[in-house]
C-alpha cells in the first residue's frame, strides 16, 4: 500500500535539562542531570527527595495578559513547546497552510490535576464562592491542544488522548495516522504533564515506586541499573510538528527526521504492573517494526521507557530480547537525566530519538553504572555512541497497560536538517 510519509520538521521542549532541543539534546549527550531536591517554596519541597523541575513559563510568552493566571502549568507548558516547534518548521497557519489542513493532538496523563487541587482548597476554605470560574477551562485535558489551536488560528482536527505514559506518544502516533488518512497536511503533537505537587507525590510515594534513599537527588533515576530502586517524578512538554512528506519538500522545508512506523497493544493484565513475560510490549515493537516494512534487524537503536523500576526494566528487557534475541540494538533511557515526565514522557523521549537519527548519536544512560543481571541488553553507558541510524524505536509503557512504539528513520526531504555526520 502507498501510503504517504511523515517528516518531522519542527521540535519543541520544556525539560527539566533545558527549554530548547539544542540544550536538551546536549544535556543528553554530556550526562547532565536535571534531578534536584524540591527548594523551599516549591510545591513539591518536603513531599519529594528528587524531581524533575522544568524551567518557569512566563504566561506572557504564550498568553494576552491576564489570561496566564487561568490556565494550569501543563498548558503553559504546552503552549511554549508548540510555540517552539511552530517557529522551528517555519509553518505560519493560513499563510504556508490551509488552517483546516492542519490538526492538533497534544495529550497529558493527568492533565490540570494541580489546578483542581488548588481550588479544591479553596473551595473547602470558603465555601463555593471560593472556586474559580476559570477552573474547567484551566485544568481539563483538552486545553493544551484548545489553547495552542486558538493561538494559532488551526481549524482542522483536534483532540487529546488520556493514556498515563503512553499519552504523549499516542498522540504522536494519532498524527502519523491523520497524515496517512489524508486528513490533515500537518499536524501539531505531542505530551505536556505537569505533576509536582503534593497530592500526587504522596500517591506514588504510598505504592513505593518512587526512588528513595538517594543523598544526591541527580543519582536517584537509574533505569536498568542493579540499583535502582524507583522512579523519579518529573514534569515537561514536548511538541513536534508533523507534515506530510510530499508537502514538506513541496514547501522547501528541511526534516529532521521521518515517522516511519508505529505500534499498539494493550497488556490486559494489571491497573499498574507491566506483563511480566514484555509480550504485550514486545507484540508493540513488533507492529511497528512491521508498519515500517521493516524487519529487526534494520534497527539501530532503541529510546526505551527505562523508568528505574524493578518490574518495568525487567519487562522491558524481555521484551526486547524476545523481538531481537541475544544480539539486539543500542539501547539508552533518557529519565536517568529527566526523570519520569508521565504523560509528557512519550514525546519528550520521541525528541530525542529524532535527534539521535538526525545527528548520528546515542545519548547515554545516565546513572546505569552496572546493569542489572535481569537487564542485560546492548546500552550505550558513559558516553554517547556515534553511529549511523537508519531506523530507531522510541517506547512508551503505561498504567493500564497502553503500549507505544514509534519508529523513526532518516529524513525523507531533499534537504535533511541535519548532515550525516554532524553532531551538535
Amino acid at each position: 500500500m502507498n501510503r504517504p510519509g511523515a517528516t518531522v520538521t519542527g521540535l519543541g521542549v520544556v525539560t527539566p535539562v533545558g527549554r530548547k532541543p539544542a540544550e536538551f539534546f546536549d544535556a543528553l549527550l554530556t550526562g547532565r542531570s536535571g534531578l534536584v531536591r524540591p527548594p523551599d517554596g516549591h510545591p513539591a519541597a518536603g513531599w519529594l527527595e528528587s524531581a524533575g523541575i522544568a524551567p518557569a513559563v512566563d504566561p506572557l510568552e504564550v498568553l494576552p495578559p491576564k489570561e496566564g493566571r487561568c490556565v494550569d502549568r501543563f498548558v503553559l507548558m504546552a503552549l511554549a513547546a508548540a510555540e517552539d516547534a511552530l517557529a522551528d518548521s517555519g509553518i505560519v497557519v493560513g499563510r504556508d497552510v490551509d488552517p483546516y489542513r492542519v490538526a492538533v493532538v497534544v495529550s497529558s496523563g493527568g492533565a490540570g490535576l494541580q489546578t483542581f487541587e488548588e481550588q479544591s482548597h479553596r473551595r473547602l476554605e470558603r465555601g463555593r464562592p471560593g472556586v474559580s470560574p476559570y477552573l474547567l477551562p484551566g485544568m481539563l485535558a483538552n486545553m493544551a491542544s484548545a489553547r495552542i489551536a486558538i493561538r494559532h488560528g488551526i481549524r482542522g482536527y483536534s483532540s487529546a488522548v488520556s493514556t498515563a505514559c503512553a499519552a504523549g506518544a499516542q498522540s504522536i502516533a494519532e498524527g502519523l495516522r491523520l497524515l496517512r488518512a489524508g486528513d490533515a497536511d500537518v499536524v501539531v503533537c505531542g505530551g505536556s504533564e505537569s505533576s509536582l505537587h503534593p497530592t500526587i507525590a504522596s500517591a506514588f510515594a504510598n505504592t513505593r515506586a518512587l526512588a528513595s534513599g538517594w543523598q544526591d537527588p541527580a543519582q536517584a533515576s537509574r533505569p536498568f541499573d542493579e540499583r535502582r530502586n524507583g522512579f523519579v517524578l518529573g514534569e515537561g512538554a514536548a511538541v513536534l510538528v508533523l507534515e506530510r512528506t510530499d508537502f514538506a519538500a513541496a514547501r522547501g522545508a528541511t526534516g529532521y527526521a521521518d515517522l516511519i512506523g508505529w505500534g499498539a497493544t494493550t497488556d490486559a493484565h494489571h491497573p499498574t504492573s507491566p506483563r511480566p513475560d514484555g509480550e504485550g510490549a514486545a507484540a508493540c515493537v513488533r507492529r511497528a517494526i512491521d508498519d515500517a516494512g521493516l524487519a529487526p534487524g534494520d534497527i539501530d537503536h532503541v529510546n526505551a521507557h527505562g523508568t528505574g523500576t524493578k518490574l518495568g526494566d525487567r519487562a522491558e528487557t524481555a521484551a526486547l530480547h524476545t523481538v531481537f534475541g541475544d544480539t539486539g540494538p543500542a539501547v539508552s533511557s533518557v529519565k536517568g537525566n529527566t526523570g519520569h515526565l508521565l504523560g509528557a514522557s512519550g514525546a519528550v523521549e520521541a525528541v530525542a530519538t529524532v535527534l539521535s537519527v538526525a545527528h548520528g548519536v546515542l545519548p547515554p544512560t545516565a546513572n546505569l553504572d552496572a546493569p542489572a543481571p535481569d537487564c542485560e541488553l546492548d546500552h550505550v553507558r558513559a558516553a554517547p555512541r556515534h553511529t549511523r541510524v537508519r531506523a530507531a524505536l522510541s517506547n512508551s509503557f503505561a498504567f493500564g497497560g497502553h503500549n507505544i512504539s514509534l519508529l523513526f528513520g532518516p529524513a525523507g526531504t531533499a534537504a535533511p536538517r541535519v548532515p550525516e555526520g554532524d553532531t551538535p
